[in-house]
């Protein structure tokens, strides 16, 4: 059996480095021939390379290329590299680095990079053919109709759990059988709260989520309900799917990952423990399996699942997601840029939690016509478009 090849960016990331686990885990089936990031963490990055072996490294930022020079033959050193046993793989640098390292020749492409950064690897990866194993959702959002333009039938497979979890289910029927799509979420550390219960809420309440382990913007678009918002969003460009037959159902213990409905009345569920590395082999090896890649639910023990309504008047997120989706054009990267301004002011003490989607919606109001995305310039146009005058916004009605 050949090892699947692959290109991993963001490797220094959350996503990268649980990748990187499932990968070592399971040397017959999959190997990793390059990796990328930004450069802010040399060391690891440097170590990475020397213990997968990659033929290549990529830094994005081109002033890092000399501190990630230096660790690499500080690794190599340590492995042997005198003696000639350790090969120093070569760097691509620079803004285009992610994206031809996203065309490097290999099987499948794991874009866990963050942020509207991704969507030209995800579009270079495509168009060089390669699975694009895709973690960074703002390819989808900011990018939909450019990535869609680009991708063969197949060729994305989701990395996020909950669109993994609905990939799974779909596969039980055809799709003139889908009823809707069920987006499961947590309901974040304030689930149950009223919108008035919320106008106090600090930046340490908002970190505290009571499932997940994530990065400090992930883990408040969760407490605002935005991260579900995308969601929805991305499965409506990944499925294909109306808006208006995808629901979020709030289901605190997070097992259920996702869940398909279809027209007969059957409705097909994905149940795994919370562990990203699930999702995440499970886009690696797409469209097999990896044995033990996770824990199972213990089916000896007793389980509560709960399921309950989205509150729409407390989390308005995902109603103006859909209507942002609707409208289409650049109106999910104006929704999405502007939020990442929010959640910074409001990290920064500048916005009060509520504050953040009531920005996003002034935005949204704002925003003229962009019309279609034609390329990634005109993507990044109105994103710049959005951050300013969410800026603008925030420096009015701030704190």
């Amino acid at each position: 059996m050949t090892p699947r090849e692959i290109v991993l960016l963001g490797s220094t990331g959350s996503i990268g480095t649980q990748a990187i686990d499932v990968v070592l885990r399971n040397p017959e089936a999959l190997r990793v021939v390059g990796i990328g990031a930004g450069g802010g963490n040399p060391g690891l990055l440097a170590e990475q390379a020397l213990r997968l072996g990659v033929d290549v490294v990529g830094v994005a930022r081109s002033s890092a290329v000399q501190d990630v020079q230096l660790a690499l033959y500080a690794e190599a050193k340590k492995r042997g590299y005198a003696q000639g046993d350790a090969r120093v793989p070569r760097i691509v640098a620079g803004p285009g680095a992610m994206e031809e390292l996203a065309a490097w020749p290999g099987d499948l492409v794991l874009n866990g990079i963050t942020g509207s950064i991704g969507l030209a690897p995800t579009l270079a990866a495509l168009r060089a053919g390669r699975i694009l194993a895709l973690a960074n959702k703002e390819s989808l959002i900011a990018g939909g109709p450019l990535v869609r333009a680009a991708a063969a039938p197949d060729q994305i497979v989701p990395v996020d759990s909950e669109h993994s979890a609905l990939a799974q289910c779909l596969r039980a029927g055809r799709a003139e059988q889908v009823r809707r799509l069920i987006v499961t979420a947590s309901g974040g550390p304030f689930r149950g709260k009223r919108r008035g219960e919320l106008t106090e809420v600090t930046v340490e309440e908002a970190l505290a989520h009571p499932t997940w382990n994530m990065g400090p913007v992930v883990t408040i678009n969760s407490a605002t309900m935005v991260n579900k918002a995308l969601e929805v969003i991305e499965a409506h460009e990944l499925f294909d799917v109306s808006y208006d037959d995808i629901t979020v159902a709030v289901h605190p213990q997070s097992v259920i990952h996702s869940m398909v409905e279809f027209v007969d009345g059957s409705t097909i569920a994905q149940a795994s423990p919370p562990d990203m590395r699930l999702p995440i082999s499970h886009a690696l090896a797409w469209p097999d399996r990896v044995a033990d890649a996770a824990s199972a639910v213990d089916w000896t023990r007793s389980h509560r699942w709960d399921f309950e309504p989205l509150d729409d008047e407390a989390f308005p997120a995902v109603n103006l997601a859909r209507d942002a989706g609707r409208a289409g054009g650049c109106l999910p990267a104006v929704f999405n840029a502007a939020n990442e301004e929010a959640v910074a002011a409001f990290s920064a003490g500048k916005l009060p939690f509520l504050g953040i989607v009531d920005t996003v919606a002034e935005v949204l109001a704002m925003a003229p016509g962009f019309g279609e995305p034609g390329t990634v310039d005109a993507v990044l146009a109105a994103e710049e478009w959005a951050r300013g005058t969410a800026r603008e916004r925030i420096a009015r009605d701030g704190r």
